[in-house]
């Protein structure tokens, strides 16, 4: 005898819709998330104003500097329970030698107890809160969610800085307070433009990026296009130029038609913004024109600046190896300043009185490590961050190095390091917005030399 067997029938009515599995819950989502808190706060919290005079310049912590310390604490204790990776080779190296540069630069200054504040701070910013953001992210998921804040505090930022443009609430500018600082308030003009470029390059990034989907490719365009009025109105010479670099990097990453497409939107929306309303055109035009006034009548800004540039620079052929020490710019800067440099910069409105604010480092980063630290902290940290940009880029090139899912992340990563790097150039580190320089060192480091960003892209994209 034979046994037959009868095929099951085949199921009759529609087939089933909706999504083969439920959306986690919102406790699911914080067991898996809550480490990232913390890095949340650390961005988010610079949403709120601070108190006259409470500056991380003077030495005192900001709530933002306090979750970032919370966040290394984190790290720490998920660290010694095992609950982290581990950092590959390359990232010990890059995260590793600028501790090394800064010990020698402490331990080398004239004072080194007045040096010791700033080692914390350096190892604060370029040492404890990179490696911590490089362990806690651990997918691309994850990343998303970290630049995600870094867009909400641009859009929050920005919305206050137009509002006091239109209102003429803001910091004095040429006999007016119409400069938008958002609620850094006009002792720290640049924190605004900072964070506003942080939220428009990674919206720029997600906007470009092959793998987003159309409804978050619409969001990001959106925010970017928002984001460039109040970018704008911040009157940072400084942040625009960091802002065109790395939004030309963006879009050479993501492709040659795709960043075609952009530059015709971007010009488009220059030409309405200041062309059709009027947006502060005779102010941007006179403000990018005084970028290369280096001779002739430039104003006091650009006269201070490149006097500062040279006093730095005096400094470190005094002591090319080490730098005069940690904190040491000021204490010297007026023995090798010429007479053309001014006693401080006149700050005033949003809020506060009016107040001559010190001159206190060069405005450039690299020089103020050379001045400071000498060649060896500068090669131990512009060192360490060229190689995160090469190996950024490289991976980002590679397109077999993370799936189509994960490529989002790396031109954020590539961007915002792009970003940070280019602004050193007219800036360098002071004021709450600091931190987030520590931020985007790790996000950057995750991406370029994290323990396998492309094996972690890799099994996000196989979840969703």
């Amino acid at each position: 005898m034979s046994t037959v067997l009868a095929a099951p029938a085949a199921p009759t009515g529609p087939p089933p819709t909706g999504p083969s599995r439920p959306r986690p819950g919102l406790r699911a989502v914080l067991r898996r998330d809550w480490p990232l808190l913390p890095l949340a706060a650390t961005v988010l919290l610079l949403v709120a104003p601070l108190p006259a005079g409470d500056v991380t310049a003077s030495g005192k912590v900001t709530p933002a500097d306090a979750a970032s310390l919370l966040m290394v604490a984190v790290c720490a204790v998920r660290v010694l329970r095992g609950e982290t990776g581990r950092l590959s080779p390359l990232g010990a190296l890059v995260l590793g030698v600028p501790a090394v540069g800064l010990a020698v630069a402490t331990a080398t200054a004239g004072d080194p107890y007045a040096a010791l504040p700033g080692f914390v701070r350096y190892l604060q910013v370029f040492v404890l809160v990179p490696a911590a953001v490089l362990l806690l992210v651990r997918d691309p998921r994850q990343f998303r969610l970290a630049t995600g804040c870094f867009v909400v505090l641009a859009l929050v930022q920005g919305a206050v800085g137009v509002v006091q443009y239109a209102t003429g609430t803001g910091a004095s500018y040429q006999g007016e307070d119409i400069r938008a600082v958002g609620t850094f308030g006009p002792g720290d003009v640049m924190g605004m433009a900072t964070v506003v470029a942080y939220g428009l390059i990674a919206a720029t990034a997600v906007a470009l990026a092959p793998g987003s989907g159309r409804r978050a490719r619409r969001a990001a365009t959106a925010a970017a296009l928002l984001l460039v009025v109040p970018l704008v109105l911040s009157f940072s010479r400084g942040a625009w130029i960091a802002t065109a670099v790395a939004g030309l990097a963006v879009m050479l990453l993501a492709g040659i038609r795709r960043a075609l497409k952009t530059l015709v939107a971007l010009t488009a929306a220059g030409v309405v913004l200041v062309g059709g309303f009027g947006v502060g055109s005779e102010m941007v035009a006179e403000r990018l024109t005084s970028i290369t006034q280096v001779t002739g009548a430039p104003d006091q800004s650009v006269t201070d600046r490149y006097t500062m540039w040279a006093a730095a620079s005096s400094m470190w052929r005094e002591r090319p190896a080490t730098g005069v020490g940690l904190k040491g710019f000021p204490a010297h800067r007026d023995g090798h300043s010429s007479l053309g440099l001014s006693s401080g910069s006149d700050t005033a409105g949003a809020g506060r009185g009016y107040l001559r604010q010190p001159l206190l480092s060069p405005h450039n980063m690299y020089l103020l490590v050379l001045s400071e630290q000498g060649l060896i902290g500068l090669v131990a940290l512009a060192g360490g961050w060229a190689a995160l940009l090469v190996a950024g880029i490289r991976r980002a090139l590679v397109r077999n190095a993370a799936p189509a899912a994960a490529r989002d992340c790396g031109l954020i990563a590539v961007g915002l390091l792009v970003w940070q790097t280019t602004d050193f150039l007219y800036a360098d580190i002071g004021g709450p917005s600091t931190v987030l320089t520590g931020v985007i060192v790790g996000l950057a480091a995750w991406w370029a030399v994290g323990s396998g960003p492309g094996a972690a892209a890799h099994e996000g994209a196989a979840g969703r």
